[in-house]
């Protein structure tokens, strides 16, 4: 076999759900002290084979090695016994505990048969320190950020000792900032000893992390590379196997009139506190409007409002000429809005319905879907192919649970509902979240192919490339408000980074010591 004493190293894995095989004789190396990136396509086999690792799955064939000795991982208990240990994509974390709690569930230290709150805080105090990772000991899970439950995540691994971690699109929820953060804290472990894998489509990221990268392609290992002997170029032609293109091409917009107007908004948070304070905003006919912002200053509620689930308190939303302020959901659907939302699972999909009846979702209540209340089954089966193909949805077929797709398939699905009802105003939150290299140049192009069809197309992401990427127009928000309106080709990411910050167009141009020609409107 090998000469080199792997930490890990997973030999001829095969992972088999019926007749489909996710992983197809894999095999992986993994050294001690080092960031090793796992890349591939959405649905390629990554989530399964570190599944596989942590003991969630069970292999149909082949051989784990630790250290060069063989291992038998049969559940997740097995895993932290032998110190790997795995950061979902999805947190596993109870929104009704606090940080403590979540770190030390199932690991709680006792005194005398009680809980010894006083140590489990102490320890949790002694590892955030550590790594560098300050958290807030009592707050509730409901109440941080995203960026800071992955933290309690990253600390609740480290808390059980694991020396492996493995690290499922570590980065999708994360702001430009917090990435930077989890950048600094990946490479303070690998000094530590600690070997570190990551499952991520960004290339970017890889680039700037990771050691080696092992591509894997519908369900084979590809190819193992050193990091800083490949170009982004390269990784990605490896991953897709053909060559892709990272800029979109499109013609310059042709906006018309205003589809949607939103004027003079105040929103709330869960919380009771203002999120949306006196916020205007206009979107075109025939334009992509994308807006920027650092996590946390409105854009979840801002679109919440939009798309009735979130009460608006005062303001209005148009479309076009009809009020939709404070309608129901359903009603502001109707009106010809299409909603791909941030969280896929609360807001997206029913994960344990099928693929057929998610992508129905929005219609089944219409004919063909129904007829006089009953479910035309076949009719739903077959619509859902048609998306399956046409949005290349990686599923074992429509009738699959939404819950067995990747996360990135999951994303396809809804995109594919929502585009394909053709809405006037298409609104569409994080829309390329945990979607490879390939997907994203495809959905980038369906979300211009709308604009070009005269529709609105109204963007938020935290991927500023993106952003710049697509959109026609930039609206950057800040505590709330809109602080600035700028032309996507006058701009920089410094710039934006400086408005998302909260600094004023004139403040940071001054800043920057630049004239960008940059416009407030």
């Amino acid at each position: 076999m090998s000469e080199e004493n792997y930490v890990i190293e997973m030999r001829n894995i095969t992972k088999q759900f019926g007749d489909f095989k996710a992983n197809d004789n894999i095999n992986l190396q993994i050294r001690k002290g080092e960031i090793h990136a796992l890349l591939g396509e959405n649905g390629a086999g990554k989530s399964t084979l570190m599944n596989v690792l942590s003991g969630l799955l069970q292999p149909t064939s082949g051989q784990i090695y630790m250290d060069g000795q063989p291992v038998t991982i049969a559940n997740p208990t097995d895993a932290k016994r032998l110190g790997i240990g795995m950061v979902h994509q999805h947190f596993m974390l109870v929104d009704a505990f606090t940080v403590t709690e979540n770190i030390i569930l199932g690991d709680e230290p006792t005194k005398s048969g009680v809980l010894d709150k006083k140590k489990s805080v102490e320890d949790l105090k002694r590892i955030s320190e550590q790594y560098g990772m300050e958290v807030n000991p009592d707050a509730l899970i409901s109440d941080i950020s995203v960026g800071m439950q992955q933290r309690v995540e990253i600390l609740k691994t480290l808390y059980r000792g694991a020396n492996i971690l493995i690290f499922d699109e570590p980065t999708a929820v994360l702001t430009p900032q917090e990435i930077d953060e989890l950048i600094i804290t990946m490479k303070e472990l690998v000094k530590e000893g600690k070997s570190i894998i990551i499952i991520t489509h960004k290339l970017d990221e890889i680039k700037k992390v990771a050691d080696r990268c092992t591509v894997i392609r519908r369900g084979k290992s590809i190819e193992t590379v050193n990091v800083k002997d490949v170009s982004s170029q390269q990784l990605a032609d490896l991953m897709v196997g053909r060559s892709v293109s990272f800029k979109t091409e499109k013609e310059v917009a042709d906006p018309k009139e205003v589809v949607l107007s939103v004027q003079d908004l105040h929103v709330k948070d869960n919380r009771g506190l203002e999120a949306i304070k006196g916020l205007d905003l206009d979107v075109r006919a025939g334009e992509v409007v994308g807006i920027a912002g650092i996590d946390g200053n409105g854009q979840t509620e801002l679109i919440q409002a939009i798309t009735g689930l979130k009460k608006i308190e005062s303001g209005k939303v148009k479309l076009r000429d009809k009020d939709i302020t404070n309608l129901k959901p359903r009603q502001i659907t109707e009106s010809s809005v299409g909603h791909v939302p941030e969280d896929r699972h609360k807001y997206g999909l029913v994960l344990d319905m099928t693929l057929s009846e998610n992508i129905a979702l929005q219609t089944y209540y219409h004919e063909p879907f129904s007829k006089n209340g009953v479910l035309n089954y076949g009719y739903m089966d077959s619509y859902a192919r048609k998306l399956i193909e046409e949005y290349d949805v990686r599923t074992t077929s429509e009738h699959a649970q939404a819950k067995s797709l990747s996360g990135g398939n999951q994303q396809k699905a809804i995109i594919a509902r929502e585009m394909d009802r053709d809405p006037e105003l298409l609104i569409v939150s994080q829309p390329t979240r945990g979607l490879d290299v390939g997907a994203i140049e495809y959905i980038h192009k369906r979300l211009i192919n709308h604009r070009d069809k005269g529709n609105a197309v109204l963007v938020v992401s935290f991927e500023l490339e993106e952003i710049l990427n697509v959109s026609d127009r930039i609206a950057v928000i800040h505590a709330g408000q809109i602080v600035g309106i700028v032309d996507p080709k006058e701009t920089t990411e410094n710039e934006l980074g400086l408005l998302m910050a909260g600094y004023t167009l004139e403040e940071a141009r001054r800043e920057l010591g630049t004239e960008a020609g940059v416009t407030n409107e």
